[in-house]
């Protein structure tokens, strides 16, 4: 299993919802095996960077990730959070269970 995660940061703290109705787009896509969007509920204290939301999923294999990154949908979902984020942080791993 490969757990997907991502950290977002809004450029204007008015937006973090607008932010995230936009990446909800992203659950209409089929291949992820759960999918979740939440709102961060800390910021980091000994670097200063706030993320605002963080996007988790858990797909079967690489090919069911490399089909999510592949849909049309998740194009769509760039163009429309793109302009209103500061920070975006990726990383995929390889689960043990």
């Amino acid at each position: 299993m490969i757990r997907h995660i991502v950290f977002f940061s809004a450029k204007n703290a008015d937006e973090v919802e607008t932010v995230r109705d936009g990446l909800m787009m992203l659950r209409d896509i089929p291949h992820a095996q759960h999918f979740e969007v939440g709102r961060n509920l800390q910021s980091d204290a000994i670097n200063g960077t706030q993320v605002d939301l963080v996007v988790y999923a858990e797909f079967i294999d690489e090919t069911a990730l490399d089909a999510y990154k592949s849909d049309p949908i998740y194009e769509s979902c760039i163009a429309r959070v793109r302009p209103m984020r500061e920070l975006r942080i990726a990383a995929d791993f390889e689960a043990d269970t």
